[in-house]
């Protein structure tokens, strides 16, 4: 049994959302935590040295943020392709 091609794009596309945010999350918890620590605590924000406060902070809240991206994106991938309602699907 095949896969439609529109089931297809739409999974495609969900990857691609995936995979893009899971890259940001990646690149603010680990680069701005770890590799890039020793640039980002010549700043300080809240009295805290930047790459203490990413590490501790500042990728949660990137991530709870990516959170709300992500269903912002999925609504409109939803919409798109005509999965928004529960009993969209033709049978």
């Amino acid at each position: 049994m095949s896969i439609p091609e529109n089931a297809r794009k739409y999974w495609r596309a969900n990857l691609k959302y995936l995979a893009v945010l899971l890259l940001i999350w990646f690149a603010v918890s680990f680069g701005c935590g770890i590799l890039f620590k020793d640039f980002l605590n010549r700043y300080s924000l809240g009295g805290f040295k930047l790459g203490f406060w990413f590490a501790q902070q500042g990728s949660i809240y990137v991530f709870v943020m990516l959170i709300f991206v992500y269903v912002w994106l999925m609504n409109r991938l939803d919409k798109k392709y005509g999965c928004n309602e529960p009993n969209s699907r033709k049978k």
